[in-house]
């Protein structure tokens, strides 16, 4: 049986050689896009964190349902508290005997636990020096007993919050170094392929941009097919995991997306454009004896 005819199997070796790099390109865009959402997201995040920072006011033995209200009432009409939710001191009671998984009321005679109201304050005052001046803000409600905060983790939070801040922009320089150098080397492979045909272009004649002008015009073509691919694996990422990235990330932020989605799309042309056009003038720029090695 006789062979492929030589045309057909270099146009499939070229095809395959542009299937790869178009894949890679995606993947790698993928990734970008995903560390664009984080990063573009990440004072929502913090925001996120602190506003789950919870202050507990505990409430006095004496105190009366019409206190209560009109103490929740006030808590609703300060400029710091985000949500509260009021815990009487029998649901308290229940709630300490799942997690201790015994009934101490029963052991102690009585229930020595009191009422309370849970408050979860707005980002901007979740911080250890703004608490340590809503405190005594709190002490001022004749209801409260006792404000009670976890100080160490507080400031631990806040402190994390920062460091994940610099870690990310650190780590998004560096990745992106990475990634570039990634796509990069895959064209210049997928154009390595190609250089004898290259060097047979130059022996008739053809001059150095009418060579270039076909790689740069597929590479475009393809980076653009990758930046789209990647761009729709991301959107079929966020919306099958909307749910749990409920609060940390903002599904409607339409600009954010549309923001990592084009700037997907201009690295994907960007990277696709300079890799080739850069491996071709080496390719241009070697001698017939050179390409062998």
């Amino acid at each position: 049986m006789a062979g492929k005819p030589k045309p057909q199997k270099l146009n499939r070796r070229i095809f395959k050689s542009y299937l790869t790099t178009t894949i890679s390109i995606s993947m790698v865009l993928f990734l970008i896009g995903l560390l664009g959402v984080v990063l573009l997201n990440a004072e929502r995040l913090a925001k996120y964190v602190r506003e789950n920072i919870g202050v507990t006011l505990v409430l006095k033995e004496e105190v009366q349902e019409q206190d209560i209200k009109d103490l929740m009432t006030s808590l609703q009409a300060t400029d710091f508290v985000k949500s509260f939710e009021y815990i009487d001191k029998e649901t308290a009671a229940e709630k300490l005997k799942a997690e201790l998984g015994e009934d101490f009321t029963g052991f102690l005679g009585y229930n020595p636990l009191f009422s309370s109201i849970d408050v979860k304050l707005f980002a901007d005052f979740a911080t250890p020096e703004k608490l340590s001046l809503l405190e005594p803000k709190f002490m001022e409600f004749s209801q409260v007993k006792e404000v009670l905060f976890q100080r160490d983790i507080v400031s631990i939070i806040n402190e994390n919050v920062k460091k994940i801040g610099f870690i990310l922009i650190f780590f998004s320089g560096l990745l992106l170094l990475i990634f570039f150098a990634l796509i990069n080397n895959t064209i210049r492979i997928s154009i390595y392929s190609q250089r004898f045909i290259i060097n047979t272009m130059l022996m008739v004649g053809a001059t150095d941009s009418f060579i270039r002008a076909p790689f740069v015009k597929r590479s475009i073509k393809y980076g653009i097919i990758g930046a789209l691919a990647a761009n729709l694996l991301l959107f079929i990422l966020m919306i099958s995991y909307s749910s749990e990235l409920t609060g940390i990330i903002d599904m409607n932020d339409f600009k954010i997306f549309g923001l990592v989605f084009g700037a997907d799309l201009v690295i994907g042309v960007l990277i696709s454009w300079g890799s080739t056009y850069f491996a071709v003038n080496k390719f241009i720029r070697l001698k017939f004896d050179e390409l062998f090695y």
